[in-house]
């Protein structure tokens, strides 16, 4: 029996001996109705390879979805705290520096507290040894960026933790469903074949996915995160060098001026304290009055 229609190579169906044009409508009409069911049970794919898993696998999801969000809040945080202006405001270093050079330290103290920032914390820490020496107000300004920088990266090591993590829950989520389908072979004596196998582990291996999904992105916003912190660090640090410059050029005369006059302020103390000293010894032959005896004579 002669086919009522054929397809050609280029995909059209092309009408045969005997074919009708409703018969060409009803070949239509099938296709359309095959094309339907495919694409739902496509649509429902998705959803039934999540759910797959079973129970343990729909929770290792979730907690695949926690740590997920969980770095979605970090990335938000990290983009506001990493901000230019709330680590160095404009004009605070330039500020400071103007106030150095004509020792003003006062006005230099007050811009720092007007703009709390980063950068004003470390300018801070080295004014608060202006009176020790350039030595120390580097040491100082060392230390507080140090301080600041640590403080900084702790949050942004949470994405790196979460990055490590995720892909070993996803693992955890594999293993566990490569499991349960080896231990369905082994229920069923061999009975099982190899497409019941397969469908098992790929099950399993949805996790993996997910656990892939989330540390992928975690990492590489880990990597921009620190970087931005190392660059931000090193301009702080170039800034206060250049702000605090004019306590280098300062002359150390000051302090030692400063320093001698103390030593002389001890000085007098001290020869004051024995001029006292010398009166409290010569009053008691004084006391005496003059019609007395010398000392050591016989009356």
């Amino acid at each position: 029996m002669q086919s009522l229609f054929t397809i050609s190579h280029e995909g059209f169906v092309r009408l045969g001996c005997g074919a009708s044009p409703w018969n060409l409508v009803l070949a239509q009409s099938d296709s359309g109705n095959v094309n339907d069911q495919t694409g739902a049970s496509n649509s429902g794919g998705f959803a039934e390879i999540v759910l797959s898993g079973g129970v343990p696998g729909v929770l290792i999801l979730l907690v695949l979805v926690a740590l997920s969000v969980g770095s979605a809040y970090l990335l938000f945080d990290q983009v506001m705290t990493l901000r230019r202006r709330e680590l160095i405001p404009d004009g605070v270093s330039e500020t400071v520096r103007q106030a150095l050079l004509t020792g003003r330290v006062a006005e230099a103290d007050a811009a720092c507290r007007r703009a709390p920032s980063v950068l004003s914390v470390v300018m801070l820490s080295g004014l608060s040894e202006i009176e020790f020496g350039w030595t120390e107000v580097e040491k100082a300004v060392e230390d507080a960026l140090l301080q600041q920088s640590s403080r900084l990266i702790r949050k942004v090591e949470y994405l790196s933790v979460i990055g490590n993590i995720a892909p070993m829950v996803g693992l955890l989520g594999t293993v566990t469903g490569m499991i349960f389908a080896f231990q369905q072979v082994a229920t069923t004596r061999g009975a099982a074949g190899a497409g019941d196998l397969a469908e098992g582990i790929y099950q399993a291996l949805v996790t993996t996915v997910g656990g892939l999904l989330v540390a992928i992105p975690s990492l590489a916003i880990y990597a921009v995160c620190r970087n931005r912190v190392d660059s931000m660090i090193a301009e702080i640090a170039y800034q206060c060098q250049v702000a605090l410059t004019p306590i280098k050029r300062r002359p150390t005369r000051s302090i030692r001026h400063s320093a001698a006059n103390q030593g002389k302020a001890v000085a007098t103390a001290s020869g004051s304290q024995r001029t006292e000293q010398e009166r409290k010894a010569v009053r008691p032959d004084n006391a005496a009055g003059p019609n007395s005896p010398p000392i050591g004579s016989g009356e």
